[in-house]
């Protein structure tokens, strides 16, 4: 997969893409990530990419010229690409949606600053506005680094086991059951003899109504759109009925 941020900070990237999972990743050539400087973009003295808004008001809107010009170096070639815009005004990340990212072999990501970015920008190249949450931060940088985080480690050959991404929280609708590792027993508290039966039916059973369990308690509102079978509406039954 190929991910081109286009950004007015691109040294905020490398600290973050270049370390871990994804430094790995992009060292074996399954992730390209490119931070591209706007600013190399604009045709002006002083490499300004920002002006005053038509209409008067507070702050700087991110001028269309640069813009273009840097969109224009980033499709070529590459017309099926899909671009995000980073926008407290977008559809709210989620795990299906990065899934849905995760399928594309080319992403252009452009990270706004100030009061936005003029909207022939958002008019002409971007497929969709994201947001990762109802607050506001000073850039879209950090959403971007989010964005990639979630979306690139669905991307085949990121993680070293596909069946932990499909045990992860949210990839089934619902919360993730409770992990533990040794010593069998830390001050006073031990893991559940469940996980040391060697019984793996009984283990999945377990696991699974942790999982339940961890929904109805941390997240109830997920379970309006989980797929649930018969066992597990039962298995949410009885323990609604135990917390009473």
């Amino acid at each position: 997969m190929r991910i081109d941020i286009l950004t007015l900070f691109p040294e905020m990237f490398e600290p973050i893409l270049g370390a871990s999972i994804l430094g790995r990743a992009r060292e074996k050539g399954i992730l390209t990530i490119n931070p591209i400087n706007i600013r190399e973009f604009a045709k002006n003295k002083h490499r300004q990419t920002d002006d005053y808004p038509y209409g008067g008001g507070p702050g700087m809107v991110m001028s269309p010229q640069p813009l273009f010009d840097a969109f224009y170096h980033v499709l070529d070639g590459s017309p099926d690409a899909k671009v995000v815009y980073f926008s407290p005004q977008g559809k709210t990340l989620n795990q299906e949606m990065a899934k849905e990212y995760a399928r594309q072999s080319h992403l252009v990501l452009l990270c706004g600053h100030y009061e936005g970015v003029d909207q022939r920008v958002i008019d002409r190249f971007v497929d969709e506005e994201i947001s990762i949450g109802d607050y506001i931060l000073t850039g879209g940088e950090l959403p971007s680094m989010v964005f990639i985080d979630c979306v690139s480690r669905l991307v085949p050959g990121v993680l070293g086991s596909a069946i932990s991404v499909q045990d992860e929280s949210f990839s089934n609708g619902l919360l993730e059951y409770p992990h533990y590792t040794r010593p069998q027993t830390y001050e006073g508290m031990s893991v559940p003899e469940v996980l040391l039966s060697g019984h793996h039916e009984n283990i999945d059973r377990w696991r699974k109504k942790e999982s339940l369990r961890n929904t109805l308690i941390k997240r109830p509102d997920l379970l309006k759109s989980a797929e649930l079978t018969l066992e597990d509406i039962g298995t949410i039954e009885r323990l609604k009925g135990s917390e009473e």
